[in-house]
């Protein structure tokens, strides 16, 4: 697993997703939340806006990211 920073203490999860090189497009980002691929501290979340804070963790097809401060 990977610490990603972020700066300010919130992102949204489509954003994240992107900036910790987890996909490689917005659009392949919006089909896997969709499709219940991506998971947040280990339950499904189909919300591309979700609202993540330092210590969440993320996973997609079975790549993990932590949130960093």
């Amino acid at each position: 697993m990977r610490d990603v920073p972020i700066d300010g203490d919130m992102i949204r999860l489509g954003q994240f997703l992107k900036l910790a090189d987890l996909i490689e497009t917005g659009g392949e980002g919006k089909v896997l939340i969709a499709a219940g691929d991506v998971t947040v501290n280990g339950e499904v979340d189909t919300r591309r806006g979700r609202q993540l804070h330092p210590g969440d963790v993320v996973e997609v097809l079975g790549r993990r990211a932590r949130v960093a401060p």
